[in-house]
């Protein structure tokens, strides 16, 4: 894919020396914490989310290396895809509508869609997939790991503090094993790449004085729905999902990142510490 960079209003070198710097102390500090992490791992994704942000920005920290970019809005994402360099590996890490999938998946360096949490929406996005794309979709199903109403996502397959998983007749028929095997057995246009939550801002909170039970809740879903797939024929050897015979985990913001890392994460969604604070949705609608 062409990687040219069509006219787009640079940054300034102020503005893109403060984004440089930022990007740099994050990067530091997710290796850091990813170096604690109980399970040695790959290098962890780091996603920088872009919303409200103009692209005279993703512009600055895509010249200093970074690809991965996350949008929470389907026009905003339409809108910056078009203006930017191509090899740009967009996110998707918004609320997942099915009559949105049809703009989204026209998208062509659309990398992976995080927040699939109904058949209904993984069918959308299949069927609106185009035959000419050259690699499957990546999709993450979003487990509401926290129970907040406020939150999009299916049931996790642990329960209790520390979280432990169901029984396995229990996780067999859940939400969410219904809807992996509809994606590796329905949905030929995606690839089933892992998990992603939010956790719950009073876990993050407490994230110093106790380890975070949304992403231990995660971990233990993961670990659960990895057995539960095996037994339904889809063992990690087939290759069917995730990466390296497991299903990635992508949890951890701004205010919790280290936390995440540190309780196995493979992808973080940072905006604002490298961006900084972000105007109110009314405040971008003025303009």
């Amino acid at each position: 894919m062409s990687s040219a960079v069509p006219t787009v209003v640079r940054a300034t070198p102020e503005r893109a020396e403060e984004l440089k710097e930022a990007l740099a102390e994050i990067r530091q500090r997710v290796e850091a914490a990813s170096a604690k992490a109980a399970t040695p791992r790959t290098s962890p994704v780091l996603v920088a989310v872009s919303k409200y942000k103009p692209a005279s920005d993703i512009l600055a920290c895509y010249d200093d290396g970074q690809r991965d970019f996350g949008e929470n809005y389907v026009q905003e994402l339409v809108d910056k895809a078009a203006q930017l360099p191509q090899d740009i590996r967009w996110h998707f890490i918004g609320t997942l509508q099915s009559n949105k999938a049809k703009i989204l998946a026209s998208i062509p360096n659309l990398y992976a869609i995080q927040t699939v949490s109904s058949t209904k929406g993984a069918s959308a996005l299949n069927k609106a997939l185009p035959a000419s794309r050259p690699t499957p979709l990546n999709v993450l199903l979003q487990v509401n790991t926290s129970g907040e109403d406020a939150k999009s996502g299916v049931p996790p397959l642990s329960a209790g503090s520390p979280p432990a998983a169901l029984p396995d007749a229990e996780v067999d028929t859940s939400e969410l094993v219904q809807l992996a095997r509809h994606v590796l057995a329905e949905c030929p246009r995606l690839r089933l790449q892992g998990l992603m939550t939010i956790g719950s801002l009073q876990e993050s909170l407490a994230a110093q004085e106790k380890p975070n039970e949304d992403f231990a809740r995660l971990v233990a879903t993961r670990d659960a729905l990895q057995a539960a797939l095996a037994r339904a024929g889809f063992p990690p050897e087939s290759g069917a999902w995730g990466e390296d015979g497991r299903l990635l985990l992508s949890m951890g913001m701004s205010s919790d990142f280290e936390a995440a890392l540190a309780a196995g994460s493979d992808i973080v969604r940072v905006g604002t510490g490298i961006f900084g604070a972000r105007p109110k949705k009314e405040e971008v609608k003025s303009h």
